[in-house]
């Protein structure tokens, strides 16, 4: 059951693009994050949006059922529509998103991150809190360390330390971007916390709107 995906996953991985950074100075990022009530079914999303100096300029919200269930390795096509739905009601054209998931640290090279790149044509970097494949070396426990995560003889990500003595996260580029410069703008949006600022607000934001309305 649902090989279809699996094997679509494989046709778009192809079609991701792992390269520097075009703009090195983003001026919006946006960070993306999804909840889900299990009872219900219902997904919620947050979408917010942060200038250079980490001032939000949009919070935008959404909840509708979510049809496909919970399935490893296939969350995008998941959260993807719910996501979709969201992004049409922002006023800016963020030059990066964050999203709470894997870019191509994924058994297929197709996490969210990377598909939600790849299907918007957009600048992606998924920043996940667990491992979904692949071997590393614990980085130092300083801001800023980080070792090099290979899966399959390839490297995939990082894990990257965003706070002294505190747990690494998982970055992998999505798309549009490649590792140096993915590790390079999740450390310029940590700002005393684990997670980066876009997707750690849109986190909050999304659990928040998820309590308040239903």
């Amino acid at each position: 059951m649902y090989s279809h995906l699996r094997k679509l996953q494989i046709k778009l991985a192809e079609k991701v693009k792992i390269c520097p950074l075009k703009n090195p100075n983003p001026k919006l990022v946006a960070g993306i994050d999804v909840s889900f009530e299990r009872k219900t079914g219902m997904g919620f999303c947050c979408i917010i949006i942060l200038n250079s100096d980490m001032k939000p300029l949009q919070e935008t919200f959404h909840a509708q059922k979510l049809k496909l269930p919970y399935i490893p390795g296939l969350l995008s096509f998941r959260e993807l529509p719910i996501i979709y739905t969201t992004m049409q009601k922002l006023k800016y054209d963020p030059d990066i998103y964050i999203l709470d998931s894997q870019g191509i640290a994924h058994p297929r090279f197709l996490g969210l991150a990377s598909h939600f790149g790849v299907v918007f044509n957009k600048v992606s970097i998924g920043c996940a809190k667990n491992r979904l494949v692949g071997e590393y070396e614990t980085p130092g426990y300083l801001k800023g360390s980080y070792n090099i995560m290979r899966y399959k003889h390839r490297e995939v990500g990082a894990v990257v330390r965003t706070k002294n003595n505190i747990n690494p996260v998982f970055v992998s580029p999505g798309n549009l971007i490649n590792i140096q410069d993915s590790i390079s703008v999740i450390l310029k949006y940590s700002r005393g916390y684990r997670l980066p600022e876009p997707t750690r607000l849109a986190h909050i934001l999304s659990n928040k709107y998820r309590k308040e309305n239903f």
